[in-house]
């Protein structure tokens, strides 16, 4: 039997934002893979090595360009695409589609509808994709943490050890303060807006759309035909000026949000997605409470055995904000050996094996021993 190790996989890595710079330093400290392109749309980051951009004190070689095409003619095996999705939905879904036209597997961070597209997006969206994928022997998963880990491999993994379920609720409760990501916050989320002044998370139908994926996917995981899905949301004002990552949220305007996403069948709200995001932990202290200072994310399964099991990141790199957010990106670079193993076509948490620690203990346990 060979002991051989296998060879890197060759990865192309497209954006360096909050997502993006977190997949990128473990693309270049996990020996799995060998990064052989990066795609910046920032035009002061092109020709800027990608140690620099994931602000790590090494020289890998690799400089950023904003050509797509230039770097798929590297050939990688896969392309991690982190690029923003919530504001520019239909560049992202060309940019993912020329990936596996070019002959590249895909592990993705949006858009989020692909992690689970059916019931969602078209046919006519969907199918050009899984054309791409088995015409050129490729495939794509889209994941994160929150549509995600938290709301599908997490509940999946509890709800294996039950008799019988009848209820499954996943919190996401956290405070957004730190988070600096100011078109998700202002645009997508509406904090800083005027009560009432919509953003794009609450027009009709958009819960469903961004949550609705997740409640789809343990549904069909579960075995359950759901009848509808709901969406509910309410806001809270800012009692006073607050200053946040991104600037003053000022008096009045919106600080805190909760909203609900529920899968109902046989009229009981049998899956249940509950968001709350605060700008200041004493906002709204009526709502769910996370389980450490931060935030945290939260699965309730009422049944038998009922759990309550509370998850909480932290991080050597940054705060809870930050945690979470390496979460998601862990999420698909560990994906990528599987993903491009599987079979051609989208594939998702119901199709894929489940991630092991397989290849990150190796990344610290390698090497010369403290006593040596």
């Amino acid at each position: 039997m060979s002991s051989q190790t296998p060879a890197p996989l060759r990865v192309v890595h497209v954006a360096t934002g909050n997502v993006g710079r977190i997949a990128l330093s473990q693309l270049i400290e996990d020996p799995r893979f060998e990064l052989v392109g990066l795609v910046t749309s920032t035009p002061e980051k092109v020709g800027r090595d990608a140690g620099e951009l994931a602000r790590l004190d090494v020289r890998t070689g690799v400089a950023a360009t904003d050509d797509l095409a230039a770097a798929l003619a590297a050939e990688p095996d896969c392309v991690v695409y982190c690029a923003i999705g919530e504001t520019r939905f239909f560049e992202a879904l060309d940019d993912v589609k020329a990936c596996l036209e070019a002959g590249a597997n895909v592990v993705t961070s949006s858009p989020v509808p692909l992690i689970y597209p059916w019931g969602l997006l078209p046919e006519s969206m969907i199918q050009p994709i899984e054309d791409a994928c088995r015409t050129n022997g490729v495939s794509l998963f889209a994941g994160g943490v929150d549509p995600g880990w938290a709301n599908d491999v997490l509940p999946f993994a509890i709800v294996s050890t039950c008799q019988s379920v009848e209820q499954v609720r996943c919190y996401e409760i956290a405070d957004y303060a730190t988070y600096d990501g100011e078109p998700v916050m202002r645009d997508v989320m509406g904090f800083g807006r005027e009560l009432g002044d919509l953003p794009m998370l609450f027009q009709p139908g958009m819960l469903s759309s961004a949550w609705g994926i997740s409640i789809r996917q343990l549904a069909a995981g579960f075995g359950i035909e759901l009848d509808e899905i709901t969406e509910w949301f309410e806001q809270e004002p800012a009692p006073e000026d607050i200053d946040v990552a991104i600037g003053t949220i000022k008096k009045g305007t919106v600080a805190a949000v909760r909203f609900t996403i529920a899968g109902v069948a046989r009229g009981k709200e049998v899956i249940v997605v509950d968001h709350t995001t605060r700008l200041r932990p004493d906002l709204r202290p009526d709502w769910p409470q996370p389980a450490q200072e931060g935030g945290s994310y939260r699965v309730e399964v009422t049944g038998e055995p009922s759990y309550v099991v509370d998850v909480c990141p932290s991080s050597r790199r940054g705060d809870h904000n930050y945690a979470a957010i390496a979460l998601g990106a862990g999420r698909i670079v560990n994906a990528i050996p599987d993903v491009v193993a599987a079979a051609p076509g989208i594939r998702t948490t119901l199709d894929l094996p489940v991630t092991t620690a397989k290849g990150i203990f190796a990344t610290t346990l390698t090497g010369t021993s403290e006593k040596d």
